[in-house]
């Protein structure tokens, strides 16, 4: 019976001593990727954003440049530069896996899936959905650039009405009450 419950007591101590090893390398990976960020920037160089490890927005740059851009190009710019950045935190969190917890692990390789479909390959670049606009307005005195305006097409015709017909005054015409006294 003895050596059953020391066999029983060195079976609990290795899986506690397994527990705490496997808590220490989760917690340098949470500790790890607490400080990891993901940036990208446009092809252009007009916007910049930086997201942390949980896909968050934690910065965003629009350079002086990007005024020239319709805001409608810039906005879904910042969203497909936020979509990339978020699309390798997979990447970050595999790699330091790797260095921390193992390839190994079930636990590990869950994490890296959940990762991967929180943040999916973004959709590819589409071709500028913004046309270019047909002409700039602008809003000066001295602008003298704009094209002239054709005026409004004239209104229509209004249809006269016939004049109207006044009554001839009659000798019946006493008694009506137009033009005497009110009370009688």
């Amino acid at each position: 019976m003895p050596d059953s419950i020391d066999a029983s007591d060195a079976m609990i101590d290795n899986w506690t001593k397994r527990l705490e090893e496997n808590a220490a390398r989760y917690q340098a990976l949470a500790d790890r990727m607490q400080d990891q960020s993901v940036t990208e920037r446009s092809k252009d160089g007009t916007v910049q954003v930086t997201v942390d490890s949980r896909g968050l927005l934690k910065n965003l740059v629009i350079t002086e440049a990007a005024a020239g851009k319709r805001m409608a190009e810039v906005s879904a710019q910042v969203m497909q530069l936020v979509q990339r950045a978020q699309a390798r935190i997979p990447e970050l969190l595999q790699q330091a896996m790797t260095e921390t917890t193992g390839t190994g692990d079930q636990a590990a390789v869950e994490i890296v899936r959940e990762a991967q479909s929180t943040f999916p390959e973004p959709p590819p670049e589409p071709e500028p959905a913004f046309p270019e606009p047909d002409r700039v307005r602008r809003f000066l005195p001295e602008d003298n650039d704009e094209q002239p305006r054709t005026p409004p097409p004239p209104a229509p015709p209004q249809q006269q009405q016939p004049p109207l017909r006044r009554r001839r005054p009659t000798d019946n015409d006493d008694d009506d009450d137009f033009g005497g006294p009110i009370l009688s």
